[in-house]
């Protein structure tokens, strides 16, 4: 019950605001302003006791207790580094970062672009920080992770050796914003040796709250410059790179003065005309501020004396800068990857920028119960969860002229880095949608439909991002593992370029109504019955006898027990259309198609459902299974007296209380 309660208090929160722009939540509960006043207070430095300066906080294998590279080792403060010690200098810029003995390199050319874009770079670092103005051994930043704000307090000690720093630095021996930048991403993800390997996407998406996706230039899509276009509109960062075949070749320069093995960004797309022909660039800029370019369309090229003269005076094309124009056709052949991070709407400050909309969803692959595995797995795919959205607009401009409804789908698995000291692999993941006809189908019939789109690849990435672009109309996204029986927690985002909606389809059981003829050929059974076993509070179990009986005796009368009669009957016909081997269990799996064949229940209460009533093997037998039945139909009729809850739950969930949380909260304290 645990994760229901904490899923449910995450909820209420993220109603509240917490998690979002402007109102981070205190990562590990601690609150920056207490304890740096308390530290002021009291005259002594912050010592943070959740990410201390033991061994632990290094790592656990290459930089574990006992490894060679964690030898010599000391924490130490800035203060006791340099006589004069600085939090920044001149603006954070791409020289404070330099690469330590961490393979973190991925992180390092995220923190680099970072610089680059000064409003997201403000609201990583929050201001006023500083060794000098109430200095007190601490500080904070601001990181997205798994689709919420929160603010990480660390102290300022740090790992070194010699009197060195041991990981990232700058190059200007007393500035330190970008160890501690370090060092709070490190405390996030568990250790530091977490941070060893990955993509600067993972970076982008934790400094903005972004949703990132890749093109293999040489695969580019015939539309991709539109794409670059439209992103650059919405405030996108876009980034480019050339792969290296040996690491002999990292920051190799080209004949044509091109770093290979090099974080590059893309900074404008425009069209200009050349002898009456529409010639396609991009702007790029090398984060070094020099070594540009020298192809066509560099600066002072000659191509650029045919370009129409209002069109070359919008363009700034012979600055010695680090940034350069070049046609899109050479973009393509002499960069092999193009990243875009699409930007939340709360991330962006501008109103010249267009906002992609944009929802969230969480959810549970849990073994038993919604880790149904890909496809591939026909008994237990229905199982995985889903979630429904509406797309009503189409695109106002089109990238590939064609009508329709463009959107980006993100699936993110939690926790990946911090699993990884226990030996725990990420999941490999994707998801596949469905066209939802009737707003009555039921989850079965939906799914024995072809998927109308689907991820790339199932892949043992942090996170599988797609582009789509499907007519109007309804849509369930069915994220899972490949494998089934795979547990995780994960995050479905959708971008939409219009209005987006989403629902979340929940119907109450059937109730039994009575029909005069079969109660009067049931009445001979009943007496029988009831004169071989009395119907009453202690031959039956009580919530059974409390969900059928009316007259509050204790007892169970005639018309009580046909209600009984006819359910037992329902529930065994169902019990046996699903237990297909005949062993007298249905399967974890089986139960939610069970419990859909009397009524909708969602995952959250069909998680609780498998943990309460299944056994080792994840199998529910007869009597439990119309245990299950009677009290979910006692909580969904007890939900349907809002009156009665709606003080209780306003004070538990606030004014966005909703008939599910009511479901939910009843499902913790009694199922």
């Amino acid at each position: 019950m645990a994760s229901i309660a904490a899923q449910l208090a995450r909820r209420n929160a993220q109603a509240e605001g917490l998690g979002k722009k402007g109102n981070a939540i205190p990562f590990n509960k601690q609150d920056f302003q207490t304890l740096q006043f308390s530290c002021l207070q009291n005259k002594t430095l912050f010592c943070d006791d959740t990410f201390p300066a033991e061994p632990a906080s290094l790592g656990y294998n290459e930089l574990g207790r006992y490894s060679t590279k964690t030898r010599g080792v000391e924490w130490k403060r800035p203060t006791e580094l340099c006589s004069n010690p600085q939090f920044i200098i001149d603006g954070a810029t791409r020289t404070d970062i330099c690469q330590g003995a961490l393979g973190d390199c991925w992180l390092l050319a995220a923190i680099a672009s970072l610089t680059l874009n000064k409003d997201i770079l403000a609201r990583v670092i929050p201001p006023g920080q500083s060794f000098q103005e109430s200095y007190a051994g601490i500080f904070h930043f601001q990181l997205w992770q798994y689709g919420e704000w929160v603010d990480v307090v660390i102290d300022d000690r740090l790992p070194t050796r010699n009197g060195e720093l041991l990981f990232l630095h700058s190059a200007e021996g007393s500035e330190f914003w970008s160890a501690l930048l370090e060092k709070a991403y490190a405390k996030v993800n568990g250790c530091y040796e977490a941070l060893s390997g990955g993509s600067a996407t993972e970076g982008f998406e934790d400094f903005t709250g972004g949703i990132s996706e890749m093109y293999e230039l040489r695969k580019a899509p015939p539309y991709l410059f539109k794409i670059i276009q439209k992103a650059l509109g919405l405030g996108s960062l876009l980034g480019c790179s050339i792969d290296i075949t040996s690491s002999y070749e990292t920051e190799a320069v080209t004949s044509q003065k091109l770093v290979k093995g090099h974080a590059y960004s893309i900074t404008g797309a425009e069209e200009v005309h050349v002898h009456g022909r529409v010639v396609q660039l991009v702007r790029i800029r090398n984060p070094w501020g020099q070594v540009e370019w020298t192809g066509p369309w560099s600066d002072n090229s000659s191509e650029w004396n045919s370009v129409r003269p209002e069109e070359k005076e919008k363009l700034d094309f012979c600055a010695e800068d680090g940034e350069f124009w070049m046609a899109y056709s050479d973009f393509v052949k002499q960069y092999s990857r193009l990243e875009i991070c699409n930007l939340t709407p709360d991330t962006l400050n501008s109103d010249s920028v267009a906002r992609w909309n944009y929802c969230q969803f969480e959810g549970i692959w849990m073994v038993g119960s919604t880790a149904g595995g890909c496809r591939n797995n026909q008994a237990t795919f229905c199982s995985n969860p889903q979630f429904a959205i509406i797309l009503e607009h189409v695109d106002d401009d089109p990238h590939d002229g064609e009508d329709g409804c463009t959107f980006l789908v993100g699936l993110m698995q939690k926790d990946g880095r911090k699993e990884r000291k226990f030996g725990r692999d990420l999941n490999t993941i994707g998801f596949a949608i469905y066209k939802v006809k009737k707003i009555t189908e039921t989850q079965n019939v939906l799914l024995r439909q072809r998927a109308v789109a689907m991820s790339n690849t199932f892949i043992n990435l942090r996170e599988v991002c797609n582009r789509f672009k499907l007519p109007p109309g309804e849509y369930v996204i069915v994220p899972s593992t490949f494998e089934p029986h795979k547990k995780g927690n994960f995050v479905l985002r959708v971008f939409s370029e219009k209005q987006a909606t989403t629902r979340l389809g929940t119907s109450l059981l059937a109730y039994t109504c009575v029909n005069a003829y079969e109660l009067a050929k049931k009445k001979q059974v009943f007496q029988t019955f009831s004169e071989l076993m009395p119907m009453n509070a202690h031959s039956l179990h009580k919530d059974c006898l409390d969900s059928l009986q009316k007259d509050g005796n204790g007892k169970l009368g005639l018309i009580e027990f046909h209600v009984l009669w006819l359910k037992l009957q329902k529930y065994l016909e169902i019990f046996k259309k699903f237990d297909t081997d005949n062993s007298g269990t249905i399967s974890s799996h089986e139960i939610r198609g069970a419990l859909n064949a009397g009524g909708i229940v969602n995952n959250t209460v069909l998680q609780v459902i498998v943990s309460r009533y299944a056994d080792a093997e994840y199998g529910i037998d007869f009597d439990c299974f119309v245990d299950c039945m009677i009290r979910l139909e006692m909580l969904y009729s007890e939900s349907m007296c809002l009156n009665l809850w709606a003080t209780f739950i306003i004070t538990v969930f606030g004014s966005t209380a909703t008939v599910t949380n009511i479901i939910h909260y009843k499902c913790r304290l009694h199922i």
